[in-house]
């Protein structure tokens, strides 16, 4: 999906499983006014240096004050298996294992920190975060920091995309509604995470069924949605097809849900960072280029199973 996601106005983590406890039923693009919801998380590790010590192949590359600290401050919302998800107590998934084929070119720890999706953007505005990355669909509302109405709420985020994904339908196990595209949901009841373009999604197909009225409940977390799907509350969920397709195959040993039709809204995710840290953008995405080229990032989307994902090479701000 895009994960865009997640709070009462905008996020899409292009277009993100809550405790994936919920593993089993857990598993986001609009800018959000929410406030810096981060909480404490797990890192990625690697070692950090001073620019006469460090080898790493892009250190100088960085900004001098996170060159000085060793450490690039992460923001995500890990509860969107299997890009990013708490195991053990540590944060792992896609997005950490991307981030520690970057950290061994740029040579510091990104250390990560999970928190409610909707607060993510705010958290790079106020200098919490320096990166995002929690599978954010990078979306032109959301680099010029505008609402679902076009107002502008923000001074918006740079992207380095990253990964590309459709979006695709969760439904209970055996299909019981026989829901195979977004119209088959008129007249029904469908449940999202709120905020992420995946609700845009079923809100504008709201609009199209019309007085055959689509009923939308929206919740904190995925997992919450999915739960309410499980139940019979809800005919479908919305999700990134990796993200769905992971649910369906883990959730309940596999009995719990499937995916359905195919995949729609094609986008990028992108690694969110200020516009004012240019320096750190283009540092991140010369080191995105590096792992594309030395095959640790094929490496890293294998693992998970979604090398179809993949990008070629890195782009700054490509989202629409």
């Amino acid at each position: 999906m895009t994960r865009s996601t997640r709070c009462t106005t905008a996020k899409t983590r292009t277009s993100r499983l809550a405790a994936v406890a919920a593993i089993a039923v857990v598993g986001s693009v609009l800018l959000t006014a929410c406030g810096d919801q981060t909480e404490g998380g797990s890192a990625t590790p690697t070692s950090g240096g001073s620019a006469a010590t460090n080898a790493a192949p892009l250190f100088s590359k960085l900004p001098a004050d996170i060159q000085k600290a060793g450490v690039i401050q992460v923001g995500t919302d890990a509860s969107y298996a299997p890009m990013e998800f708490t195991e053990g107590g540590k944060i792992v998934g896609v997005d950490p294992d991307i981030a520690a084929a970057l950290s061994k070119q740029l040579g510091v720890e990104f250390k990560f920190t999970s928190g409610t999706f909707d607060g993510l953007i705010t958290s790079i505005y106020t200098g919490r975060q320096d990166l995002i990355m929690s599978s954010m669909t990078d979306n032109k509302k959301r680099q010029e920091g505008l609402d679902d109405n076009g107002k502008k709420i923000g001074k918006g985020i740079d992207f380095v995309d990253y990964f590309s994904s459709g979006v695709s339908l969760l439904v209970k196990k055996g299909n019981p509604q026989g829901i195979n595209t977004l119209d088959d949901l008129c007249g029904k009841t469908v449940a999202v995470q709120r905020g992420t373009i995946y609700e845009d999604t079923f809100k504008a197909q709201a609009t199209k069924c019309g007085a055959n009225k689509l009923t939308i409940q929206a919740f904190d977390t995925d997992a919450e949605a999915q739960t309410r799907v499980k139940a019979g509350g809800a005919v479908a969920d919305l999700n990134d097809y990796p993200v769905a397709a992971y649910i369906a195959k883990t959730s309940g040993g596999g009995n719990d849900f499937e995916v359905v039709g195919s995949q729609s809204d094609v986008g990028l995710f992108g690694i969110g960072v200020s516009k004012e840290n240019t320096q750190l953008r283009d540092a991140v995405k010369e080191a995105l280029d590096a792992i594309i080229k030395d095959g640790t990032y094929a490496d890293a989307l294998k693992k998970w199973n979604v090398e179809d994902s993949a990008v070629k090479s890195a782009t700054v701000n490509a989202g629409k």
